[in-house]
């Protein structure tokens, strides 16, 4: 009998993570595709949908921000990570930054038109940081603890990598006779 961890390394459990990066062209019809993309991932690994609704509606923003105050024909990136504890996000744009470190703790009039998107984002995630790289663009990062549906696949996927497995080798006897069957009428002596 072999007993073991499932998905290990010498250090413990291998942590599970999913990222991904998208290219995009300051456009529009940018911010749909990367609401769902990020949306149809976190649904598929199982979480909760306030939590989900709350990152969709801070990128939302984010990415709003970029068509309004990037440089015209820019591109920008979005890079989105997700485990077990929470969901990063970063929104990259080329164009001339600004100083956000003051903006979106006051409350936003509410008649008006614009300057609210900060306020929101601060409000729907837990850590909201703003990196300025003037003449180069900015980096909005965002960061939410995540809440997931009871039998989430990627809660599934953690407690199976924490797990300890026995393997009874008796049992696979079978499977390899058969296998050592089917490898003899294909490859004969």
């Amino acid at each position: 009998m072999i007993a073991g961890t499932l998905l290990c390394d010498e250090e413990g459990p291998i942590p599970v993570e999913i990222k991904f990066t998208l290219q995009l062209p300051r456009d529009a019809l940018s911010v749909p595709v990367v609401r769902r993309v990020l949306n149809a991932s976190m649904r598929t690994l199982g979480v909760a949908e306030d939590c989900l609704t709350d990152i969709e509606l801070a990128l939302t923003e984010a990415c709003t921000n970029v068509l309004d105050h990037a440089t015209a024909g820019d591109e920008y990136e979005v890079v989105a990570g997700l485990d077990d504890n929470s969901c990063v996000i970063e929104v990259v744009d080329t164009g001339r930054g600004f100083d956000a470190d003051h903006l979106g703790h006051a409350e936003a009039d509410p008649s008006a038109e614009e300057g609210r998107g900060i306020q929101l984002i601060r409000a729907l995630v837990d850590r909201v940081h703003f990196r300025s790289r003037p003449e180069r663009g900015m980096i909005v990062h965002l960061e939410k603890q995540l809440e997931y549906v009871d039998g989430s696949p990627l809660q599934r996927l953690v407690d199976r990598s924490n797990d300890t497995v026995e393997i009874d080798l008796r049992n696979a006897q079978p499977a390899i006779a058969e296998r050592d069957q089917a490898l003899d009428e294909v490859l004969p002596d």
